[in-house]
This record gives C-alpha cells, sequence and structure tokens, in this order.
C-alpha cells in the first residue's frame, strides 16, 4: 500500500531534496524503518535511538496525530497522507 510522505525542509537533505517521498507500509512504526532504510541521513533526525520518537517531532496522518491514532502502531491505508513535522523554536 502506497503512502506519500510530507519531508520537512530541515529534512530534505537526507532524502536528496525531495519534498514528498512515496513509501510502502502498513504502519506508522513500518513507515519510518522504510523510510530510515532508504534514506540512511534520517536516522535519528525524527526517532531516537529506542526507536520512540522525538519530542520535538509531531507525526500525523492525514491530518491527525498520531498519538490520537495508536501512535507508531498507528495503521495506514493506501492513499494516506503522513506529516513528519519537527517543531519550531524561536525567541526574543
Amino acid at each position: 500500500m502506497a503512502v506519500t510522505v510530507y519531508i520537512p525542509t530541515p529534512f530534505r537533505r537526507a532524502t536528496r531534496d525531495r519534498d514528498r517521498v512515496e513509501v510502502e507500509a502498513s504502519s506508522v512504526g513500518g513507515l519510518l524503518d522504510e523510510l530510515e532504510q532508504a534514506y540512511a541521513g534520517l536516522k535519528g533526525l525524527v526517532r531516537n535511538e529506542r526507536g520512540e520518537v522525538h519530542h520535538h517531532v509531531n507525526i500525523y496522518v492525514n491530518n491527525e496525530a498520531i498519538e490520537a491514532l495508536g501512535g507508531l502502531g498507528a495503521p495506514l491505508r493506501d492513499g494516506d497522507e503522513v506529516a513528519i513535522i519537527p517543531a519550531l523554536a524561536g525567541g526574543r
């Protein structure tokens, strides 16, 4: 099942400047595994060494946060759109 993944600007150096990639996966965790396998530069940017999503990264499936869908086990269906969004920090 093909899922479209939006890659945020800070992570695009790892995907050869692609802003969207297609991945075959049945869950969000599987999607991240596939992304890290295809684009080694993403390893460590989205998840920590224990495989948990970093606190400063949010992941959405069809505009809904994965926390509401079952976390990394959230199921994916053909045609779903996943967005990986790092939190932005600002200051004065």
